[in-house]
This record gives structure tokens, C-alpha cells and sequence, in this order.
């Protein structure tokens, strides 16, 4: 089963960006994670409603934090970019008149409730400056040369 990375792929662009002297182009972004810049202009188009980036257009134009690392935490930028299943198992639903299959869900349900409800607690408390505090301005490689 393939992982859903937005999250992890978008973490990896602001920190980038925070480190970043101007703005990153799409056609920047996409290189960096070897990914389509029409993807990534509607993925950062949900930062920007947030309110995390901002774009400008034309020449020197790109893509620009509207937020330091510091006010920015992972449970934002989770659900900037849709909220993504954080589990990759769930209940079944083979035979909705069995009543085990019906009480194992029931469990499950509240298991990952309870699990997700921890999980995005934790994502409140961790902003994007503590994931780049070993990563001083001026350290990080934009990614790989496009030109």
C-alpha cells in the first residue's frame, strides 16, 4: 500500500523555504521532489488559503512563506493539505449483519479515534523551527539542479 507523503513532501518545501533567500518557483519545488509543478502549484494554492504562503507572479515570482518556521506546527500544515488518513488499516465491512464484524468495528473506530485525537495533539506541539533547528540559514541544498 502506497503512503500518502503530502505532508511529509510539504514539511520538506516550507523548511526549504524558510531557509531560502527569495521566493522557490513551482517549476523549483517540483524539481526538488521530483514531482509535476501542477501538482504542486494546487498543493501550495491550500497553503496559501491558509495563509502559511503567499505567491507572486512573473519575473522573480514564486512561492514565499507568509509565516516564520516558528508559528507554523505540523498540525497545520496536516490540515492545509487535507487532512490525510494517518492509519493505513480499518474496519471491514464484509458482512455488515455479522455482529462480531459489527463489534470489532465499533472497537476499531474508537481505538483510532483515540489514537488520531493523540497523534494530532502532538502535531500541535511541534513547529516547523524544531524540525530545522540543526539545519542553521545558509546549510541546506535547494535539492537537485534542474537548468
Amino acid at each position: 500500500m502506497r503512503h500518502d507523503s503530502r505532508l511529509s513532501r510539504m514539511l520538506h518545501v516550507m523548511i526549504h523555504m524558510g531557509h531560502h533567500d527569495g521566493a522557490m518557483t513551482s517549476d523549483m519545488i517540483a524539481c526538488m521532489l521530483n514531482a509535476n509543478p501542477v501538482v504542486i502549484r494546487r498543493t501550495m494554492a491550500g497553503l496559501r488559503e491558509q495563509g502559511y504562503v503567499r505567491s507572486e507572479k512573473g519575473h522573480g515570482g514564486g512561492w514565499t512563506l507568509s509565516k516564520p518556521l516558528e508559528e507554523l506546527t505540523l498540525l497545520d500544515i496536516y490540515r492545509a493539505v487535507g487532512e490525510p488518513s494517518v492509519f493505513a488499516v480499518g474496519p471491514a465491512y464484509d458482512m455488515p449483519g455479522c455482529l462480531i464484524e459489527r463489534a470489532v468495528n465499533a472497537t476499531l473506530k474508537d481505538v483510532f479515534a483515540e489514537a488520531e485525537q493523540l497523534l494530532l495533539t502532538r502535531f500541535a506541539g511541534v513547529t516547523l523551527a524544531e524540525i530545522a533547528k540543526d539545519f542553521p540559514p545558509g546549510s541546506l541544498v535547494d535539492g537537485p539542479r534542474c537548468d
